[in-house]
């Protein structure tokens, strides 16, 4: 169970990794989205040369001393690399014992709720309402968020009273009877903050995320106190002793680690473990619809303080392009408004050979 090789193929976007050990055992992963093609640099000049030869069995040692390993550089994309590996080295030892990772984790492969969730803020609110309505009844959806405030928009709305109006109409069109989630992408001060509060709370509005900038814990913490509604946040956080700090001060009522900016599924599961310490939900962040969705799924089929549902992108190719074509077979297929985790081994999905095949080419092996 030595790892022989590591492979990469990656665009821009996207980056798989496939991880073969010394008697022909194979798992595959994906590197974060988003310069993946960097990602996967990384992943062969820093993460490669400490995993080559060494046990596959075991991932949390081996995840910790790449980290110790590289301890110059405690960022994002060095995790994001280490996701790659960690993701892989997860499908290979399902493969092995002919189980989901779902089922290694303890977990039972079955359908789970899903909340619709719009990457868009250059659309009105009625469009919005009109969308989200045609998702609801041809899919089955019960529960969506939609984007409120600006990105890091320092209490300035993506135009004038889009937030006042937006809030409302979601309500009125989808009824009481539908969940209603908004994500603020650090986008107000605590002050303003508070007072969209009190308007999600007047709207019966469940889910506030990331109020505030996401590395201003205190002005997070100042929100959360401040109101009923839930808030949360944490999809940035890459940083195991910062995710302790979140936890500890109960900056959020909710945690959402992103598996892939995190560092993989060995490292949420950690974060997940202290927010159940905490008696505190996890409903992580997953965006789009590359493997970062599957890994979530088969998560939340297994942790005891799942939240109630998992975030399910709804954009198409014109919003993300590169995520069409990925899979022979897409995993991703909702009915009444829930996804299915794989019961097959390992992550239970396999990768468009089109795709890799287009896609650029790194291998880092045993010499």
């Amino acid at each position: 169970m030595k790892i022989k090789s590591i492979e990469t193929f990656s665009t821009q976007y996207v980056g798989f990794v496939r991880v073969t050990t010394r008697d022909g055992a194979q798992g595959w992963g994906q590197v974060s989205t988003y310069n993946a093609d960097i990602s996967s640099l990384v992943l062969h000049r820093q993460v490669a040369p400490w995993a080559l030869g060494e046990d596959a069995r075991d991932i949390d040692s081996l995840v910790d001393s790449i980290t110790e390993r590289e301890h110059k550089f405690p960022g994002s994309y060095l995790r994001r690399a280490i996701g790659g590996l960690d993701t892989a080295l997860w499908d290979l030892h399902g493969k092995l014992a002919g189980k989901s990772v779902c089922e290694l984790l303890g977990g039972t492969p079955r359908p789970i709720r899903v909340y619709a969730s719009s990457m868009k803020r250059d659309v009105t609110p009625a469009q919005e309402a009109e969308r989200l309505l045609k998702l609801r009844d041809r899919d089955g959806y019960d529960a969506f968020k939609f984007r409120i405030g600006a990105e890091c928009g320092h209490d300035v709305d993506e135009w004038p009273g889009r937030t006042e109006q937006i809030v409302p109409m979601m309500r009125k069109a989808m009824g009481d009877g539908t969940a209603l989630l908004v994500d603020a992408n650090s986008g107000f001060s605590p002050k303003r903050a508070i007072e969209v509060g009190r308007m999600l709370e007047d709207n019966g509005i469940s889910h506030y995320e990331e109020p505030c900038p996401y590395w201003e814990l205190e002005q997070t913490k100042e929100v959360t106190d401040a109101l009923d509604i839930d808030v949360t946040g944490g999809e940035q956080d890459c940083d195991l002793v910062n995710w302790r700090r979140i936890i500890g001060m109960r900056a959020v009522d909710i945690v959402q680690p992103d598996v892939s900016y995190l560092g993989g599924m060995t490292r949420t599961l950690r974060v997940a473990k202290m927010a159940e310490t905490a008696g505190l939900p996890c409903t992580p962040h997953c965006a789009n619809l590359s493997l970062v969705t599957l890994f979530t799924m088969h998560l939340l089929g297994a942790i005891p303080n799942a939240g109630k549902y998992l975030e399910f992108s709804i954009e198409g190719p014109d919003y993300y392009p590169w995520q069409e074509g990925l899979y022979e077979r897409s995993p991703y297929d909702i009915t009444d408004g829930k996804v299915t985790i794989p019961d097959a081994p390992g992550w239970g999905v396999e990768l468009s050979q089109a795709w890799l095949d287009a896609a650029d080419y790194q291998i880092s092996e045993m010499s």
